[in-house]
């Protein structure tokens, strides 16, 4: 999740609050303090709050939060005369792009920086890593509307931001650190988009990088912003940004949008503040929280965490829901907000009424056991996120993908969490990639969940990296391993799996309980030398041998079988 640094004095001019009151009350608002230093503090917000991704964010929900401006804030918006041409070569490449322009700014290098990082947190987590949202920012000073967004062949060439010589598209894409880092978002595209102003001069590469024209310094007065992308989120990437600023002081303004279609020129201004209304019942907030609130009650909590709201008859409550806010999806999550405008350390804890006896579950106490043994043996327990990505789990890896073993996330907050982990060995490598400047040997292991098949497994992984690493170390360890487990008879044989060097690879084969009696092997681990394509893929320098096998479910009888 995002971590925010806000700096003191920043953060108190923003909201003329005291950073004592602002560090007693920030935690209320679902904000995690991980650090606090002489003059700033890193904060890690969830990711369905990107309005909180900047200072400026998150002043705002300080000043409505702590009643010093409650309600809906909002920021007049006047037009400013410029338009933004979109031609048709550009909707079969990247079609949807919104626009705005924020004037009267005066900057320094902290509000900058925010800006940059807001821009970037962005990127990361509602735009999936530039593909479905990429911002640009640009001095309008050094542009001329109206503007035109156009795909363009890659030969078109223009300086790119940090760099004082011209180069092509299809250049930068190879050479620029931008360009190689998100070049397989334009894959297989003829043609490139571009933003150009009347002069033919180039504001961004969207959504690549953007012109060192049109860089912003401290002496910038008035931005340009174009989001372009694959989806609606574009407005609200426009949203957040154009508040953040206007928190600044900046005076917010709309840019006309003409895009043709097969009879006439649609035309729309952007950014459009207009908030979404949602009712809630006030008899549902007690249901769901627990907490007797009347209906003013209530309209008091929406208005702390920055809704509109107004009382209606028969027990509702019509919430107007800020354009900054994707994340309300359900009158459930206006309720969530209601009860941390009340606040949760008003909520009193109740011991529940039914009395029960509770035991260690059998898979936790081979768990347990398992960790015992792993850290006799000479290895440190790491503990990594379940979510991943299908990159590291079958490409860097070199396994084939299969469909039916992997389970998708429908919404994923960034291209690094799109899957739930099928194996745990990536993700002991990436640490092993994360701590590579350390001393070696290096020897980890994790126990933890796996799905596979849309059924969840317990495995424990294992690997070992040092310039001696060969499979006779890592056999030697899962002989261990097997023995303390209690595996009962297993077979050891050839392995085909990619992510291992062949020769200096093994299956490990369950064998029936009873011999000619039912059941039937079935593997439940694979052992040996990682392959160096891997080890390379993880950017490692030193051999890595590992091993990975499958402890059992969460079903208590299932876990006992192993």
């Amino acid at each position: 999740m995002p971590v925010i640094r806000l700096f003191y004095d920043d953060l108190e001019n923003l909201t003329g609050v005291g950073i004592e009151r602002i560090k007693e009350r920030l935690p209320l608002l679902c904000a995690d303090v991980e650090r606090i230093e002489e003059d700033y503090m890193d904060v890690e917000f969830p990711p369905n709050r990107p309005d909180l991704f900047s200072v400026e964010g998150v002043s705002r929900a300080l000043k409505q939060f702590l009643d010093i401006e409650p309600g809906l804030g909002s920021y007049p918006v006047e037009r400013s005369g410029i338009e933004m041409v979109i031609e048709s070569s550009v909707l079969d490449v990247r079609p949807y792009i919104v626009c705005g322009v924020v004037k009267n700014l005066h900057f320094d290098s902290r509000g900058i920086e925010s800006l940059m990082l807001l821009q970037e947190h962005l990127h990361r987590g509602l735009g999936r890593n530039r593909k479905n949202v990429s911002v640009g920012v640009h001095d309008l000073a050094k542009v001329k509307p109206p503007f035109r967004y156009l795909a363009v062949d890659p030969s078109f060439s223009f300086v790119p931001l940090d760099y004082e010589e011209e180069m092509t598209m299809a250049e930068i894409l190879e050479k620029h650190p931008k360009g190689i880092g998100y070049r397989y978002i334009l894959e297989g595209k003829a043609k490139y988009p571009l933003i150009l102003d009347s002069e033919g001069n180039v504001l961004s590469f969207p959504p690549i990088i953007n012109a060192e024209l049109t860089r912003v310094t401290e002496s910038t007065t008035e931005i340009f912003i174009d989001v372009t992308g694959l989806n609606e989120h574009v407005s609200i990437a426009l949203n957040i940004i154009a508040y953040a600023l206007g928190e600044r002081g900046g005076q917010i303004q709309s840019v006309v949008l003409r895009s043709p279609n097969e009879r006439s020129v649609e035309e729309k201004e952007t950014p459009d503040f207009e908030p979404k209304r949602m009712e809630v019942s006030v008899g549902e907030v007690h249901s769901l929280l627990g907490i007797e609130l009347s209906a003013e009650e209530c309209k008091k909590c929406c208005e702390r965490m920055g809704f509109g709201a107004e009382v209606k008859p028969e027990g509702l409550i019509e919430v107007k829901i800020p354009a900054y806010r994707y994340d309300i999806l359900h009158p459930w999550d206006i309720i969530e907000d209601i009860a941390i405008g009340y606040g949760y350390d008003r909520i009193k804890p109740e011991i529940p009424g039914a009395m029960v006896i509770g035991e260690v579950h059998p898979i936790e106490e081979k768990k347990m056991a398992l960790r015992e043994m792993m850290t006799g043996l000479g290895y440190f327990e790491v503990m990594t996120f379940t979510l991943t990505s299908e990159r590291k789990q079958f490409e860097l890896m070199r396994r084939t993908r299969r469909e039916e073993e992997k389970v998708a996330v429908a919404s994923p907050i960034s291209m690094e969490h799109t899957m739930l982990r099928c194996s745990i060995l990536p993700n002991l490598l990436e640490i092993l990639s994360i701590n590579k400047h350390r001393d070696l040997p290096q020897r980890i292991f994790e126990v933890g969940q796996v799905m596979v098949n849309l059924k969840e497994k317990y495995m424990l992984a294992a690997v070992s990296t040092h310039a001696y690493a060969n499979f006779a170390e890592v056999k030697s360890v899962v002989d261990a391993v097997l023995k303390e487990m209690g595996m009962g008879e297993v077979e050891v044989v050839d392995s085909e799996d990619d992510a291992f060097l062949e020769g200096r690879r093994a299956d490990i084969i369950k064998l029936p309980r009873f011999r000619g009696g039912r059941g039937r092997a079935s593997a439940i681990g694979v052992f040996g030398e990682i392959h160096p394509e891997v080890i390379l893929n993880f950017g490692l320098d030193h051999p890595v041998v590992g091993f990975e096998v499958d402890i059992g479910s969460s079903n208590a009888g299932e876990a006992e079988d192993i």
